[in-house]
C-alpha cells in the first residue's frame, strides 16, 4: 500500500477511537511542545554534565597528597637545606602544601581567580590576604614579651662555637685500625695510614649535633685541647683534636626589645593564620594518593 493510499485518522472527532500506539505517539507530541518540559530536560542535562565534570576533576572538598607533591617537597628541602628532610621535617612541608591548598580553593570559590590571569601562587596570596585582613593581634605588654622571649631564649642566646682539627683516613674506622694511627699523630709511635686534614672554626653546637650527632658534640665539648682522639659520630668513628671551646653569650632583653616585639608579632600573625587555615581546611578531606604497585 502507498502512502498516498494510506487511511487517514480524523483528528477532528473527540470521538474517534485510536490504537494504543497512535495514542502514544500523540501524546509525545503535544508534551514536545510543553515549555515546562523544555525547562526539566534542560535542568536535567545540566546537572548531569556537572556531575561528570566533578567526578573528572575528583572531589572538590578531598585533598589528595601526591607522590608528586612529596617528590617536590623533598627536593626543596635538599635544595635549600642540603640534606634529607626528616619525618618531622616532611611533616611540616606537606602541611604547608595543605595549607597553601585550602588557600587556593577558598580563592577560587570567593572568585578570587576571574580576571586574573595568574596562576596559583597568585590565588594563594589573595585568599591568604583576605583572611589576614579579618585577623587581630592581641595586645602584649614589656612584661608578656619578656616571657615570650625566655620561652624562647635559644633563639637569641649566642650558642657555644667549637674550633677542631679532623684527620680524615683512608682506612677502616674500626678501634684496632684507628688506634695505632691516632697515637702516632700524639707522638707516640709511627703510622704509614694515609690521611688528609680538615680544618672546623667556629662552629656552633647545633651545627655539630646535625652534622655528627649529639654524642659527638658532647663528648668534643669534654675533650683535651691539643689532643687527637677517634670520637664516635653518627656514621663511625672519627679522628679529631679539639682547638678551643667559645662560651656562648646570653642575649639581653633591653638591647633587642624592639627585634623582639617585631619576631612576636611576625610569630603570632603566622600562628593566627595557621589557624585560621585550618579551620577553614576542616571542610576538606585529605588524603595521600595511593602509590601504584
Amino acid at each position: 500500500m502507498s502512502l498516498s493510499n494510506a487511511p487517514q485518522i480524523d483528528m477532528s472527532s473527540e470521538n474517534t477511537t485510536h490504537s494504543p500506539l497512535a495514542t502514544t505517539d500523540l501524546t509525545w507530541r503535544r508534551l514536545a511542545r510543553e515549555p515546562l518540559l523544555h525547562f526539566l530536560l534542560l535542568g536535567a542535562a545540566v546537572f548531569g554534565a556537572d556531575q561528570i565534570i566533578i567526578a573528572q576533576r575528583g572531589d572538590p572538598q578531598t585533598i589528595v597528597i601526591s607522590a608528586d607533591v612529596k617528590k617536590e617537597s623533598i627536593e626543596i628541602f635538599k635544595t635549600g637545606m642540603k640534606r634529607d628532610p626528616s619525618p618531622a621535617d616532611l611533616k611540616i612541608l606537606l602541611d604547608r602544601w595543605v595549607d597553601n591548598e585550602v588557600l587556593y580553593r577558598e580563592g577560587l570559590t570567593l572568585g578570587l581567580d576571574r580576571g586574573d590571569s595568574g596562576i596559583r601562587e597568585r590565588v594563594i596570596f589573595k585568599a591568604l590576604s583576605l583572611t589576614q585582613s579579618g585577623l587581630s593581634l592581641p595586645k602584649i605588654d614589656k612584661e608578656g614579651l619578656r616571657q615570650w622571649f625566655e620561652a624562647r631564649r635559644a633563639r637569641y642566646d649566642a650558642p657555644p662555637r667549637v674550633d677542631f682539627l679532623e684527620a680524615v683516613v683512608s682506612i677502616d674506622r674500626t678501634p684496632e685500625a684507628l688506634k695505632p694511627f691516632v697515637e702516632a699523630l700524639n707522638g707516640r709511635g709511627k703510622s704509614d695510614v694515609d690521611s688528609s686534614l680538615r680544618v672546623f672554626k667556629d662552629r656552633p653546637r647545633s651545627n655539630l649535633v646535625q652534622g655528627y650527632g649529639e654524642g659527638f658534640a658532647a663528648a668534643l665539648e669534654k675533650a683535651v685541647p691539643g689532643q687527637w682522639q677517634a670520637l664516635p659520630s653518627a656514621d663511625g668513628l672519627r679522628v679529631v683534636r679539639l682547638e678551643q671551646v667559645v662560651p656562648g653569650v646570653p642575649a639581653q632583653f633591653e638591647a633587642i626589645e624592639e627585634a623582639l616585639y617585631r619576631d612576636w608579632k611576625d610569630g603570632t600573625m603566622s600562628e593566627l593564620t595557621t589557624r585560621a587555615v585550618r579551620e577553614m581546611g576542616k571542610k576538606y578531606r585529605v588524603r595521600e594518593a595511593e602509590v601504584a604497585k
